[in-house]
């Protein structure tokens, strides 16, 4: 192989997607943060030691403190070949197939990060997939339950006054009906546009005593779901008509929604692409 060639190999990026799930409750939130451990950190940590390079990665999105993911991707490019390692070896570059041994890097990973971060897959994608700008769905739920339960407490928020859950649902339906979201997007968060395209929000019974709302959308707003669960529990408890709801979203401030919701409850399930 001439330096030539070498050279070409080492100019080529590859790129690929992790799927990964976690425990975000000691973490605070998936961005890099200055003053405190993140789910990002830990990942890009673990990536850069096993391949042997600086290694930033790209998140589907952004959760916030304590809130999980059943289901996050991230995508990271890398120039190196099978583990971070260039293998010269009589005149020839050991490769395999010219990309990572995924399988192999996803079993690496598990063994290297935290109990809490869990490592589904990693795959090879196009150079033009983006973990954030090429997902189409994402969807999240949010746990409640309504009788003291000592196995639940640390997933799902406790509520101890009666709710209306028929209203509730029929503010869902209401909320599906706008698009424009910026009376749930927390108050002074850098975004350029607060529209959202929602096609699902509904509160789904699983017992007696446990609830979640499932919402899916094109897109969500920094502390908008919880923004959401706690106007919804307004109206479940009677503090608002529907028509007071869809006022509250007509008017864009974020001082007439409810209080944002605890984020133990919250969790990221499914991103679709």
């Amino acid at each position: 192989m001439t330096f030539g060639d070498f050279s070409y190999l080492c100019s080529q990026f590859m790129r690929y997607f992790i799927t990964f799930s976690y425990d975000g409750g000691r973490y605070h939130g998936w961005q890099i943060q200055p003053n405190g451990v993140s789910v990002q950190e830990k990942l890009e940590w673990a990536l850069s030691t096993l391949l042997r390079e600086q290694i930033s990665v790209t998140g589907a999105g952004r959760t916030d403190a304590g809130v999980h993911a059943r289901m996050m991707v991230a995508h990271f490019d890398t120039l190196n070949i099978e583990h971070g390692t260039l293998n010269m070896q009589h005149g020839t570059l050991n490769m395999e197939h010219g990309t990572l041994n995924c399988e192999q890097l996803a079993y690496k990973l598990n063994r290297l990060l935290p109990q809490d971060i869990a490592v589904q897959k990693v795959e090879r994608v196009s150079d033009e997939m983006h973990a954030r700008f090429s997902a189409k769905w994402r969807t999240y739920h949010y746990y409640i339950h309504t009788c003291k339960d000592p196995f639940l407490r640390t997933y799902s928020c406790e509520i101890h006054y009666p709710l209306d859950f028929a209203a509730m649902n029929e503010a869902g339906q209401r909320l599906m009906g706008y698009d424009d979201f910026g009376a749930f997007c927390k108050s002074g968060a850098d975004v350029k546009t607060t529209l959202c395209q929602v096609t699902k929000a509904a509160w789904i019974q699983t017992s007696p005593t446990t609830w979640y709302f499932e919402i899916t959308a094109n897109r969500f707003l920094r502390n908008m779901v919880r923004a959401v669960v706690g106007t919804m529990i307004d109206v479940g408890r009677g503090r608002l008509t529907i028509e007071e709801f869809c006022k509250v979203i007509e008017g864009k401030r974020r001082t007439e929604a409810g209080e944002s919701m605890p984020g133990n409850a919250l969790f990221l399930e499914i991103i679709e692409y």
